[in-house]
């Protein structure tokens, strides 16, 4: 009788065991059906031996009996475990794959906001540049307005504060040395061209004083004339070659070719505007935009050691143009190749 129970205890813990299964739920419905019929009949079995040991009667399973009942729910225990076995199985690998899924997308979710992280610094970047780009660019519009005005305001340009450095100095021999020697002698061969074709046209400055052709020159200018205004400062520079006001109009000339973006023209200008005029008030602003010039034909290296010259001859020039310099370094990146 106790052995019955036991064996009863064990398949009810079996049973509630597999009742939680969240898979296979059909084909273990009907074992567990099965086993409940069983253990009614085994129930029957137990309840009708222990009757007919009380009573004595006749209906009493026998021996054989009682082993075939026993017999069967053990197989079907014996199964049961099996099943509940392989549940076990698909129930940690599935718990397993859902932790590498979850590893997977912990690390995706980080990589996507380090990614959002830099593409939101970067965007921020860009915009700050070009908000810097367009205040330098407007700084120096407003300077060269400004300039041309303050040239036409007086009699004689007094010179500038910005003083060259004696040490450190780059000249013009230093700057044909070497691999630099192919980019001067271009922009030399094309200021000489430019001379010849000048004498070849006829002149526009009127008679006057220097101070009233140089009005005259930068009238052009004012209008967007950018052609006749090159033609009067050439003319200018070459009749009035050591007059106050000749820094500034070589300048002049030399910015005539950059806003047509004539940038082997105007490197040359700029070449003959640092080598005459060193100490104008427009030779820091003039050796920076020899720099960039050279840029853009294609002459990095020497581009680069006229903007980085800007800040080591003209250490007193004004914060605008130091600021421009700085900011033309970085957007070549000639501090990457010098490094």
């Amino acid at each position: 009788m106790k052995k019955y129970i036991k064996i009863s205890s064990y398949i009810l813990s079996i049973l509630f065991l597999t009742l939680n299964a969240t898979s296979e739920e059909l084909n273990m419905r009907e074992i567990l059906e099965i086993i409940q019929k069983d253990l009614r009949t085994l129930e029957r079995a137990v309840y009708s031996e222990s009757f007919q040991k009380k009573s004595g009667g006749e209906n009493a399973l026998t021996g054989k009996e009682t082993e075939d009942v026993l017999t069967r729910h053990l197989l079907k225990l014996s199964e049961i475990e099996k099943q509940f076995q392989n549940l076990t199985n698909k129930f940690e690998e599935v718990n397993f794959k859902i932790d590498k899924l979850s590893s997977r997308l912990s690390k995706t979710q980080a990589d996507n906001q380090l990614r959002f992280q830099e593409l939101e610094n970067n965007s921020s970047l860009v915009q700050k540049n070009k908000i810097n780009e367009q205040n330098l660019l407007t700084s120096e519009n407003n300077t060269n307005n400004e300039n041309i005005d303050t040239d036409l305001a007086s009699k004689k340009i007094m010179p500038g504060t910005s003083q060259p450095q004696d040490l450190g100095t780059i000249s013009y021999k230093d700057m044909t040395n070497s691999s630099e020697t192919q980019a001067i002698q271009s922009v030399e061969t094309t200021k000489t061209i430019l001379t010849e074709n000048f004498i070849n046209e006829e002149k526009i400055l009127p008679d006057a004083s220097p101070l009233e052709q140089y009005e005259f020159a930068t009238s052009f200018l004012k209008v967007g004339d950018y052609n006749m205004a090159e033609r009067a400062f050439r003319e200018f520079v070459d009749t009035n070659p050591d007059n106050d006001l000749s820094g500034n109009a070589q300048y002049w000339y030399a910015e005539t070719f950059r806003i047509r973006q004539l940038y082997t023209d105007a490197a040359s200008a700029y070449l003959e505007g640092y080598q005459r005029y060193p100490k104008s008030e427009k030779a820091p602003i003039n050796l920076l935009k020899l720099g960039v010039s050279l840029v853009q034909i294609g002459e990095k290296d020497q581009g680069c050691l006229m903007i980085a010259g800007v800040k080591k001859q003209y250490p007193n020039a004004t914060q605008s143009v130091l600021q421009k310099a700085k900011y033309e370094e970085k957007k070549f990146e000639c501090n990457k190749e010098n490094s």
